[in-house]
């Protein structure tokens, strides 16, 4: 019998999903401040702030790339672990989650090393220019001697969330971005540190993160502890860690592949002022796509471990939540963002050329962004339920298939520059999120209506 502490078989779907979603959404929020304060603090610098805030947007790629690894074997384990906690196997549970740290230690030492030697031919492929190289060096060279406390912080949190620790989830993140927060005035212009400050402030804060983390999982409230007898690794499972990570892998490397064909694309067509403008397009995005972000991720651990119980119709409910909130909160921030572009782009810049060219471009790239809901719901299920190769393939397919060669197609064919790159996005939304969003309810509802037999999202 699976254990009955966190157990997300019993009590109102919905209340369990807000339950891990609510804490999670501000986790997320604040986790956003990691990157977000360090945008606006640099904007506002004495002397080249839109220089200093495009290279920093160059460095993008590469922070995704690390991500990417750390939602590998994050959001790779913690999904395994609600399944393995639902059919009330918690030794298995616990060896996934020791496997998932010791990769995400390995990778993080790899990254980093293979970053420093290759910064600087990725950067000026990234789409940086001579003028803005040294601030995209400055900012990098110090991020990547932190990129193992990063991967830890990001990756490991997932288990905390995992088991139903929302709040303590929450809690990580509001450790290190309230450092953050703290020492990015200091090192950035008391210190006159400028980008290399901002960089410092964010190693040092993550580190704090990763620290508590490992804390709590060695400690006594957790269910599932960290052992060192769970750390060996076994060659199944990290197979199966890494097959169903593969598509939070996926969704962060093919958004490092965009942010590298959008930036050097609009390097080509709009030079320097239009890779600042997608900065500051990134920087929005991210705030906005947060709480969607956090309901979506805040739903897979209920999903899947009712899904591992075998409560099939406690999932349909809790996949029809997901969607029906998803959307219409992101057609309430495409209003918003549509209404008001100026507000958005004055959090980071107020430089009044990127103002000027940067409105027309926020209102295309986000037109019709109440469809990328579509692509989170229908993603977050096939995560949460353990169906890996669908969720990698949707994950190549809108970003890959359909957004790289927009990117190169549009401009030269319609012959508008930037603003044909830019409408790459809403397309993709339109043809990626639906595809996605369809496959999930054919393939899915079905199972769960028991119309076909349940298949295992992975091999065990």
């Amino acid at each position: 019998m699976a254990d009955t502490k966190n157990d997300f078989s019993k009590g109102n779907i919905i209340g369990n999903i807000l339950k891990l979603a609510v804490p999670m959404t501000l986790a997320q929020l604040i986790n956003v401040l990691y990157n977000i304060i360090d945008r606006i603090y640099i904007g506002r610098i004495p002397e080249n702030a839109t220089l200093a805030l495009t290279g920093l947007g160059l460095c993008l790629p590469i922070i995704s790339m690390v991500i990417a690894f750390a939602n590998l074997f994050g959001m790779g384990g913690a999904p395994l672990c609600s399944i393995e906690r639902g059919r009330g196997n918690t030794e298995e549970a616990e060896k996934i989650m020791g496997n998932s740290f010791v990769l995400l230690i390995i990778f993080g030492i790899i990254l980093t090393a293979l970053g420093l030697v290759l910064k600087k031919p990725m950067l000026y492929l990234f789409g940086a220019s001579d003028k803005t190289y040294p601030f995209a060096d400055q900012y990098i060279s110090i991020y990547l001697l932190g990129s193992i406390f990063v991967m830890t912080g990001l990756g490991m949190n997932s288990f905390i969330n995992s088991q139903g620790f929302g709040t303590i989830g929450m809690i990580t993140v509001l450790v290190g971005a309230a450092a953050n927060i703290l020492l990015d005035p200091i090192f950035i212009f008391v210190m006159d540190m400028g980008v290399r400050g901002a960089a410092l402030a964010t190693i040092i804060s993550q580190f704090l993160s990763a620290l508590w983390i490992v804390l709590f999982l060695r400690g006594k409230k957790t269910i599932l502890k960290l052992k060192l007898s769970a750390l060996r690794l076994r060659k199944n499972r990290v197979k199966s860690i890494t097959a169903l990570g593969m598509s939070g892998f996926t969704m962060s490397i093919t958004n490092s592949l965009v942010q590298i064909m959008y930036n050097s694309s609009l390097q080509h067509y709009g030079g320097d002022l239009y890779v600042g403008i997608m900065t500051v397009i990134n920087s929005v995005r991210e705030v906005i796509s947060m709480p969607v972000n956090g309901l979506t991720n805040g739903s897979q651990p209920v999903i899947g471990f009712n899904y591992g119980a075998g409560e099939y119709k406690r999932v349909k409910q809790a996949i029809k939540f997901i969607s029906v909130v998803a959307i219409l909160y992101t057609t309430v921030m495409w209003v918003l963002v549509h209404s008001f572009p100026e507000f958005f782009i004055r959090i980071f810049n107020q430089d009044g050329e990127l103002l000027e060219a940067g409105i027309p471009s926020m209102r295309i790239y986000y037109f019709g962004f109440f469809l990328m809901s579509l692509q989170f719901a229908g993603q977050s299920v096939f995560v949460a339920l353990g169906k890996a190769r669908r969720a990698v393939f949707f994950s190549i397919f809108r970003k890959v298939v359909i957004v790289v060669p927009l990117i190169l197609l549009l401009p030269a064919i319609l012959g508008n520059g930037a603003n044909g790159i830019l409408m790459a996005e809403p397309i993709s939304n339109l043809i990626g999120g639906g595809a996605c969003f369809i496959t999930m309810l054919v393939t899915v509802w079905p199972e769960l209506s028991g119309k076909i037999r349940p298949q295992k999202g992975l091999k065990r």
